[in-house]
């Protein structure tokens, strides 16, 4: 296995999460295109793990922490950190053959020649991708937590700072006779382009019935306001706060929130 840099020739396979195969991210991929290249000019980095066969089996991403929803300086935070894991599927479960351990590695030891004070990562509490307990695994401290978005950091030396979320709020407006959707949206994440994408789709089956708004998260002040991002609300409800919810589920919740303004309303 080898850790190289992020070709042009597989920048596509990268835009899906190298899941080619992936109808739904897919249909996302120019939304996470666009992101990249505007991200790439402001220090973001991904590093691509290779088998001995030349097949790519593991990314990590990873960008100065000033553009992320998290406050802290001299860092970097990695944004994404995956390993193929799909039986009968693309190339396979390449998991537990130490391929996220050394993509970690190498982004570790690539901000260090930056000379930075350290690298921050974000984790999930549940026992699924980007898994906090594994992170710790690895040497990882946790300093913050906001409901199953976990905080960790590794410092690099003795003056740095621990890293904090930023503590934004948001609250939904209420529209008399409609149902309001927004979705919060950076680009980042494939997982999140596809909610968005959804989210969008649904809302407009329903035509003038529903509002769709977009908070678009690569902007600095609204991730100061707002703090943040991977959420959807459907009324005053946050539907994306596990698993990303699929295009029947944002709909069945639409559908549910119109009987429920027409059941008010007579």
């Amino acid at each position: 296995m080898k850790i190289i840099n992020l070709t042009k020739e597989i920048e596509p396979l990268y835009f899906v999460c190298l899941e080619e195969w992936n109808e739904e991210l897919n249909k996302v991929k120019n939304i996470k295109e666009k992101w990249y290249k505007e991200m790439k000019q402001k220090g973001l980095r991904v590093k691509i793990a290779l088998t001995d066969k030349n097949v790519t089996g593991g990314m990590i991403e990873y960008m100065p922490i000033e553009y992320s929803c998290v406050e802290g300086s001299y860092f970097y935070i990695v944004n994404c950190i995956w390993v193929h894991g799909y039986e009968g599927k693309g190339e396979g479960n390449m998991q537990g053959k130490g391929i996220g351990k050394a993509l970690l590695k190498a982004a570790e030891e690539d901000v260090k020649t930056l000379g930075l004070k350290g690298l921050v990562v974000w984790g999930i509490s549940e026992e699924m991708w980007m898994n906090a307990p594994w992170f710790q695994k690895q040497g990882y401290k946790k300093v913050d937590q906001t409901g199953w978005f976990v905080l960790l950091w590794k410092a690099f030396t003795d003056d740095a700072v621990p890293p904090k979320w930023r503590k934004g709020n948001f609250k939904q407006e209420h529209l008399p006779g409609k149902v309001k959707v927004t979705s919060f949206l950076s680009g980042q994440c494939c997982s999140e382009n596809t909610v968005y994408y959804n989210a969008k789709k649904a809302a407009g089956e329903f035509g003038e019935k529903v509002v769709f708004e977009e908070i678009d998260m690569s902007k600095a002040e609204n991730r100061r306001k707002y703090g943040y991002d991977w959420r959807l609300y459907i009324d005053g409800e946050n539907l994306f706060t596990g698993i990303p919810p699929s295009y029947e589920k944002i709909k069945l919740k639409i559908e549910e929130k119109l009987r429920y303004k027409n059941l008010k309303n007579t």
